[in-house]
Parts: structure tokens; C-alpha cells; sequence
């Protein structure tokens, strides 16, 4: 009785699986690569992933131009792996992307 309600709660529980990847706008070529095979990894998973560039005190100035490359610029390295779910979001001090599994 007791593990039939729990198989019962948790698949109404289990839907889509988000990760998100936090990075800067002026990250190292290794926290790079790491960001890049952790997304791969988790879209070869299935899970969605959400990248995050974060901005810190004056930093916000960059946010339209190095910030938007730094997006761009991740999304073609893992273009074989999933694609964009929707236009980049600028909120606050964040610029957001969803990517979804091929």
C-alpha cells in the first residue's frame, strides 16, 4: 500500500527536468569547457538546460554586448546537442536562454 502511493506520487512529480549552468561574462577557457561538457552531458540526459550569465556590480554595461556573445557563443558549441527554446531574456542583472535535448 505504502510504496504503490509512493510510485503514484512520484509520477505525477516527475516531469521535465531543468539544470541550470551559471556563468560569467568573463569566464576561463577551463570553466569553459567544464560549463560546455555539463550541458552536453545533461542533454544527452534529456534534461533541459538553463543558462544563466551573471553580472556583478558595474559589470551590467556589458550585459547587450559581451553578455549576448557569450550566449551566442555557447549555444553554437552545443548546437549538435539541443536547441534554443526561446529568445535570450534579460532580467535584471541575468541573461537567460532555456535549451532543449535533440
Amino acid at each position: 500500500m505504502y510504496h504503490q502511493k509512493k510510485k503514484e506520487k512520484q509520477s505525477r512529480r516527475s516531469g521535465q527536468v531543468i539544470k541550470e549552468l551559471k556563468l560569467s561574462h568573463k569566464i576561463s577557457s577551463h570553466d569553459y569547457n567544464v560549463r560546455i561538457n555539463q550541458a552536453i552531458k545533461f542533454l544527452s540526459k534529456k534534461y533541459k538546460v538553463k543558462v544563466t550569465v551573471v553580472f556583478r556590480g558595474r559589470e551590467i554595461v556589458f550585459r547587450d554586448k559581451l553578455g549576448v556573445e557569450m550566449v551566442n557563443r555557447f549555444l553554437n558549441d552545443i548546437e549538435e546537442y539541443g536547441i534554443k527554446d526561446n529568445d535570450i531574456v534579460k532580467s535584471g542583472r541575468n541573461l537567460m536562454v532555456m535549451v532543449n535535448p535533440k
